[in-house]
């Protein structure tokens, strides 16, 4: 993968969230999978087509992290059903890849810490709470496995 800024965006994405800056971390992100966009599926190798679908997922979780941090409750139940929808879908095991991945970088548990604030503070709708319930109990099978 010659361009290197969908996981530039990601990374930067990641630190934000680390540093509290919830706005740049949605910036970081949407610029990620603007950028991540413009990769055509069907043209590309296995392998880097595995890296993107990577990326995307690690950037729609940290997307969801800010957003509920910012209280944007709809944005970050639309990005959930997209994870949940594409990463379940395949059925291949690599959503589950990409959490344990996340979880031994460290990177998973952030997210996980702002569901679970999120779940247990908020009012939340119903559709919201049961998207994002799904969501952390993922990430939380995910821990326990590692």
């Amino acid at each position: 993968m010659a361009d290197r800024r969908p996981e530039k965006s990601c990374e930067q994405a990641c630190e934000s969230l680390k540093q509290q800056d919830y706005e740049v971390a949605v910036k970081h992100c949407t610029e990620a999978l603007l950028s991540l966009s413009q990769y055509p599926p069907a043209h590309l190798p296995e392998a880097c087509q595995a890296e993107l679908d990577r990326i995307k997922i690690e950037t729609l979780l940290y997307r969801i992290a800010s957003f509920l941090q910012l209280k944007k409750y709809g944005q970050a139940d639309e990005d959930c059903r997209h994870v949940l929808g594409e990463g379940l879908a395949k059925g291949d095991g690599s959503f589950r890849a990409v959490l344990c991945c996340m979880h031994l970088k460290g990177k998973l548990q952030i997210v996980s810490n702002v569901l679970s604030k999120s779940l247990m503070g908020e009012s939340l709708n119903g559709m919201v709470t049961k998207d994002l319930t799904r969501l952390k109990t993922l990430l939380a099978e995910t821990e326990v496995i590692m």
